[in-house]
C-alpha cells in the first residue's frame, strides 16, 4: 500500500519517461524475425517487455541488454526446431502477437499466461489463425489461454472483428511478412484503437516490412524483415498521467521526447485536456501542459482507450460532468476498466455511473479512500493522481505498476521538488 500526499504547491517540472511499451514490444518481435543484428534504444524495461524478450528468445533470437538498449540477433523468420513454451505473464501484446508470428514462421508454440491473462479473450485471433490453416489447440477454456499453435500458415486471407482488441490485428500484421505472398486481413466491423494498428505498420516499416492499414482491408507484403537501429520514443500512455497531473493541480509539466512526430495515438489525450481548459503546447520534441479551470467534456475515447482511467480522475476534479463513450471493449482489459473505475470513484466520493460503452462522472466533494486497483497498472497510476489533490488517498497493491512503469511512484514524487 502507498499513500499519496497532496502537493503543497503546483508542480513546475520537466520529466523524462520510459520508452513506449507498445513500440518496444513491436520492435522486439520484428527484430527477432529479421535477418542480422538490430539495436533497439530507449526501450522500456518492465514486466511486459521482459515477457516479450523471453518469448523472442524462445523463438530462437539472441537478445542482450545494456541499460535501455536491446541488441537482437534475429532468426530470419526461421522456426525453432522443436515446440517452445512461452509465458506471456500479464502481457496482452505477447499473448496476441506471438502465436501468429510463431505459426507464420512454421513453428509450434504453447502460449500461456497469468490467471488474469487467461481470463482475457483470444477467440478472434484463434479463429483467424484456423482460417489460415494453423492447427490450434485450446488447452483450457475455449477462446482463452493456454493454447498450442502449429504452423505453417497455409492461406493468405483472414477475417477479424474490428470491434474487439486491435492487438489481434497487430499480431496478424506482424506475422504477414513471414509469408511468401504476404497476408490480407478483412475486418468485419470498424476497427477500435486504429492508432495502434497504424503504429504496428510504422514499426514494421522501420524493419523493412510493409503493411497498409485500410478501413476494412489490411494488406501486408511478403519478403521478411531487415535488421535496423531503432529508437523507441517515450510512452505516451505513461505521459498521460503527468499531463493530467499538471491539469488537475494548476501546475506546469513538460515531457521531453514526445512531440509532433509521435506515432502514438494516446498523444491525443492532450487535446482532450485542452478541451477541458488546460493549456497545451506541442513542440517538435516535447509537449507541455499547464493547468487551468477544468470543465467536463463529452468524448469518445475509442482511439485512446488506455487513457480512460486517467480522464476519469481528471473528470472527478472538473467543474461540470464528463461523459466518456466508445470504450465498451475495455471491460476485458487487465480489469473491467469501466466497472472498476466507477467502483473506485464512488469509493472516493465521486458520483460516477456506468454506461454500456463508457461512464459518466459528476464532480462533487471527494473523501479519503483506500483504492483497489484491481491488479490493473493503469488504475493504480490514475488514482494515485487523485492523491495529489485529495488528502487520504491510498493505493493498495502499488506493485502492479511494474507491468509497464516500475518507477512510476518515484517519478510522481519528483513533482514535489
Amino acid at each position: 500500500m502507498v499513500k499519496v500526499e497532496p502537493l503543497t504547491r503546483p508542480p513546475d517540472a520537466t520529466v523524462r519517461l520510459p520508452g513506449s511499451k507498445s513500440i518496444t514490444n513491436r520492435a522486439l518481435l520484428a527484430a527477432a524475425m529479421a535477418e542480422g543484428l538490430s539495436t533497439i534504444s530507449g526501450a522500456l524495461v518492465a514486466d511486459d517487455t521482459l515477457a516479450m524478450v523471453d518469448a523472442t528468445r524462445a523463438l530462437g533470437a539472441r537478445v542482450e541488454r545494456e541499460d535501455t538498449t536491446w541488441s537482437v540477433a534475429g532468426t530470419n523468420g526461421k522456426p525453432p526446431p522443436h515446440e517452445v513454451a512461452i509465458s506471456a505473464r500479464q502481457a496482452g501484446t505477447v499473448a496476441r502477437f506471438v502465436p501468429a508470428v510463431a505459426a507464420a514462421s512454421g513453428g509450434t508454440a504453447r502460449v500461456d499466461g497469468s490467471e488474469q491473462l487467461r481470463s482475457r479473450p483470444m477467440a478472434p485471433l484463434l479463429d483467424a489463425l484456423r482460417e489460415l490453416g494453423v492447427l490450434v489447440e485450446e488447452q483450457g477454456a475455449p477462446g482463452h489461454l493456454p493454447v498450442v499453435v502449429k504452423g505453417p500458415l497455409k492461406g493468405r486471407i483472414a477475417s477479424l472483428p474490428g470491434d474487439a482488441s486491435s492487438q489481434f490485428l497487430s499480431g496478424l500484421l506482424l506475422a504477414g511478412p513471414l509469408l511468401p505472398d504476404g497476408l490480407e486481413v478483412r475486418l468485419r466491423t470498424d476497427l477500435v484503437s486504429r492508432p495502434y494498428a497504424k503504429m504496428t505498420a510504422t514499426v514494421m516499416a522501420a524493419f523493412g516490412a510493409r503493411a497498409d492499414v485500410g478501413d476494412r482491408v489490411c494488406r501486408v507484403s511478403g519478403g521478411g524483415y531487415s535488421s535496423a537501429a531503432y529508437a523507441v520514443e517515450p510512452d505516451a500512455s505513461a505521459a498521460s498521467y503527468f499531463f493530467a497531473a499538471a491539469a488537475i493541480t494548476g501546475g506546469r509539466i513538460r515531457v521531453d521526447g514526445l512531440g509532433r512526430g509521435s506515432i502514438q495515438g494516446d498523444m491525443a489525450f492532450v487535446d482532450v485536456l485542452a478541451r477541458m481548459g488546460a493549456s497545451v503546447t506541442v513542440l517538435d520534441d516535447a509537449t507541455e501542459v499547464r493547468g487551468g479551470e477544468l470543465r467536463g467534456v463529452d468524448v469518445d475515447l475509442g482511439r485512446l482507450s488506455d487513457t480512460a482511467p486517467t480522464l476519469a480522475v481528471v473528470a472527478a476534479l472538473a467543474a461540470s460532468p464528463t461523459r466518456v463513450r466508445g470504450i465498451g471493449f475495455i471491460r476485458t482489459k487487465e480489469s473491467d476498466r469501466i466497472g472498476a473505475v466507477v467502483e473506485e470513484l464512488r469509493k472516493c466520493g465521486a458520483d460516477a455511473t456506468e454506461e454500456p460503452d463508457g461512464f459518466v462522472v459528476r464532480p462533487g466533494p471527494l473523501r479519503p479512500a483506500l483504492v483497489d486497483p484491481h491488479d490493473d497498472h493503469r488504475l493504480a497510476m490514475a488514482f494515485a493522481l487523485l492523491g495529489l489533490r485529495v488528502p487520504g488517498i491510498e493505493i493498495a497493491d502499488p506493485e502492479c505498476v511494474a507491468k509497464t512503469f516500475p518507477t512510476y511512484f518515484e517519478v510522481l514524487e519528483s513533482l514535489r521538488r
